[in-house]
């Protein structure tokens, strides 16, 4: 059987990239080591999954711009000199969850592009991969997607530019496509704006999609077949 990205299963994705448990973790200690007081990984990782897992629900109960440290300290059971050793500030939590979500996609999406797929086999594990990583690490998409807006002007850019680095992306492809004579397609530009849009709803109202049955695989699907629609693609 086939692997990912050729096959675009939820579990060919999931047997090629571990997005969560304690690689996870790995990766936000390395992303955040240098800013921390604990520099031994097994001792770190326990903690830093307890801070970013109550940032997330605490942001989602009541605003990260209302929580404050001290609500973290108690969410967690650490106190606030043992928070201390971990983030300087709140802008810091908020740097390694942008940091981390960015981390993922350029790994992910990038291979595709790497790959050097043709154009129809690229959009789908595009649409597939984002789909499914939002999935797996809904808190941090959902958090960057709510949070950014309201943080100071850099940490805003890093969220602005990774959506336009994904429509760039769709663009190249949807171009390729185009010069391949395989699609038709007048504003490649408004379309990959309306697939990260598409794509967004994922995160932002999965709650819809699940209260009517609809899975994470048909939803991409879904997103896909319209995409190619619009593309008037030509097998």
């Amino acid at each position: 059987m086939t692997g990912w990205p050729e096959n675009t299963s939820f579990e060919a994705f999931k047997n090629r990239w571990d997005l969560e448990g304690k690689n996870l973790w790995l990766s936000v200690f390395e992303m955040h080591r240098d800013k921390m007081q604990i520099k031994n990984a097994e001792a770190a990782i326990s903690n830093l999954e307890k801070i970013f897992t109550a940032t997330f629900e605490l942001s989602n109960k009541k605003g990260f711009q209302a929580m404050s440290l001290r609500d973290l300290s108690r969410e967690t059971g650490i106190s606030m000199g043992g928070l201390y050793a971990y983030i300087g500030s709140k802008n810091d939590l908020a740097s390694v969850i942008e940091g981390v979500q960015r981390k993922y996609i350029d790994k992910v999406i990038g291979s595709l592009v790497r790959d050097n797929l043709e154009p129809v086999g690229c959009l789908r594990a595009i649409i597939f991969g984002e789909i499914f990583m939002m999935e797996i690490m809904s808190s941090w998409y959902y958090f960057c997607f709510m949070e950014l807006k309201g943080l100071p002007k850099e940490q805003q850019t890093f969220a602005l530019d990774a959506e336009l680095r994904g429509e760039d992306i769709l663009m190249g492809i949807i171009r390729k496509g185009i010069n391949s004579g395989k699609f038709t397609c007048e504003r490649p530009d408004l379309l990959a704006s309306q697939v990260i849009a598409q794509l967004q709803q994922w995160h932002l109202k999965q709650w819809k999609f699940k209260l009517r049955g609809i899975n994470t695989e048909e939803y991409a699907e879904y997103i896909f077949t319209t995409l190619l629609g619009c593309l008037n693609f030509k097998d």
